[in-house]
């Protein structure tokens, strides 16, 4: 079994949104997020559905075209091979629990290194 405390792993960084790894095998992927406010991860669309658990504060989720409003205690799923991103609220921190299945491969978050490259919520231009 493996067990973590979401409060004794709180990272954040002032440059990008923190992700420490919780969990891991070849099927599944469990990171606990932590994100300043505004901070993000860049739309991409792997071939992994997410489940994201907001523990605190609040922002947006990107499921395909639409941004989904989303606060503490909200559960969420992206299905796999769909444009999703998260971005924490201008005004506030958030936290999360992301859990991939499989875990995207590296090649696949190369629009992730992109994005945050270029400081852009979607690398694509687009906003829904």
């Amino acid at each position: 079994m493996t067990a973590t405390d979401f409060d004794a792993e709180r990272r954040y960084d002032d440059e990008r949104f923190s992700a420490v790894e919780a969990f891991r095998t070849d099927r599944v992927k469990a990171v606990c997020g932590y994100f300043e406010p505004g901070q993000f991860i860049p739309v991409h669309a792997p071939d992994s559905d997410v489940v994201i658990h907001v523990r605190s504060g609040t922002g947006v989720v990107r499921d395909g075209d639409e941004d989904h409003r989303v606060e503490a205690g909200d559960v969420v799923a992206v299905e796999a091979g769909t444009e999703r991103g998260v971005r924490a609220d201008a005004d506030g921190r958030l936290e999360a629990l992301l859990v991939t299945a499989p875990p995207p491969t590296d090649a696949e978050h190369e629009p992730v290194r992109e994005g945050l490259r270029s400081g852009e919520f979607d690398p694509r231009g687009e906003s829904a």
